[in-house]
């Protein structure tokens, strides 16, 4: 394919031809032929969106209990686990954000 901006070092740009595609299947090519590490993958496509999906569920129970008048207890441990969810979230956000990057 010749698009006619070749220039030199521009082959190695490629996401295919890169050293780090083979090195033991631990790479995964992404969107516009970024490449990252498995784990960041699995982190941004499973583990993240399943904390995110906790901390709604928490926050949806919370407020269920709050409009029908439920116990103030209950909405006060949904509070403290959904603070705690949030901060599980979080982390597995920075984590993949690191994972990432490297």
């Amino acid at each position: 394919m010749d698009s006619g901006l070749d220039a030199p070092g521009l082959a190695s740009l490629d996401p295919a031809a890169s050293p780090r595609n083979d090195e033991l299947g631990r790479w995964r090519t992404g969107t516009h032929g970024v490449i990252y590490p498995q784990m960041a993958s699995f982190l941004s496509t499973f583990i993240l969106p399943a904390a995110a999906g906790a901390v709604a569920l928490v926050l949806l129970l919370g407020l269920i209990n709050m409009m029908r008048g439920g116990s103030p207890n209950t909405s006060q441990k949904l509070m403290r686990w959904r603070v705690l969810l949030q901060f599980v979230a979080i982390i597995v956000a920075m984590l993949a954000v690191w994972a990432m990057g490297r």
